[in-house]
């Protein structure tokens, strides 16, 4: 593959990562990741049991030696519970790439930036290598880059919400200012959005509702897979330029009548 997506000192053949809540089993978990190709999973580590032998563990049916865990922070809403947590998780499993997410409220779920920096530059002077996930502000998500993140995340709508992407002119200018990897996090709803957010520019999406919510997980999980590879291609292809006026498809030199 000659257009990998390259996050830290890691490369992946997917641009699509998938969560791995919300699903009815974690065989259905299991069926839907290998479905949508993601080599790149997260975990909510306060709500998935990656530790407890005694009751049924996420890593029995998907394989860590398989798929890149991401464990995330879902579920905090101080710098001090994300930090916390992400430390519990590297000695659980040794991750040290993760998902940084500071919530503001249980309501909206909306990025609380203070906390998210606060426990930013935490982590990353622990030794972590930090994706964090945030407003589309591109002032922020600059911030976030400079301060040594090795992705930024920025929404594309609330999460779970499944608006789609929401304000596609702040995404471009993020991408554009950007030297590390932007990946749309959140708000994602069909396969659409999904290709939009790559034809952006965007170097991949993250998604777990739109999957685990669809009234077949399976092949929605299939549709985003293919919907991410198509919005790749059609960026790198570059697409027409749009006009204002009608232009004829076929050429009008040398007619023969």
């Amino acid at each position: 593959m000659d257009d990998q997506l390259k996050v830290a000192d890691m490369t992946f053949n997917s641009r699509l990562l998938v969560g791995t809540g919300k699903y009815k089993d974690f065989e259905e978990t299991a069926l839907a990741i290998e479905t949508s190709g993601a080599e790149i999973v997260t975990v909510a580590v306060r709500r998935v049991n990656v530790s407890d032998p005694k009751a049924p563990m996420l890593t029995d049916f998907v394989d860590p030696k398989k798929y890149t865990y991401l464990p995330n922070t879902a579920g905090c809403f101080t710098a001090d519970e994300a930090v916390r947590t992400l430390r519990l998780a590297r000695e659980a499993g040794g991750w040290d790439l993760v998902k940084l997410e500071v919530l503001s409220d249980p309501k909206y779920l909306w990025p609380n930036n203070p906390e998210t920096l606060k426990a930013a530059e935490l982590l990353i002077k622990d030794g972590f290598k930090v994706m964090v996930y945030t407003t589309d502000d591109p002032y922020l998500c600059k911030l976030y880059e400079d301060m040594g993140c090795v992705a930024v995340m920025p929404l594309a709508a609330p999460i779970g919400s499944g608006l789609g992407v929401c304000n596609p002119y702040t995404i471009r200018i993020i991408i554009e200012q950007a030297t590390v990897p932007i990946l749309v996090d959140a708000g994602v709803g069909t396969a659409s959005d999904a290709a939009i957010a790559m034809e952006l520019g965007c170097d991949g999406v993250l998604m777990n509702t739109a999957i685990a919510g669809a009234k077949d997980p399976i092949r929605m999980a299939r549709a985003m897979k293919l919907a991410v590879s198509a919005g790749r291609e059609a960026f790198l292809a570059g697409r027409m330029e749009k006009k204002l006026y009608a232009t004829a498809s076929s050429p009008i030199d040398g007619k023969f009548f």
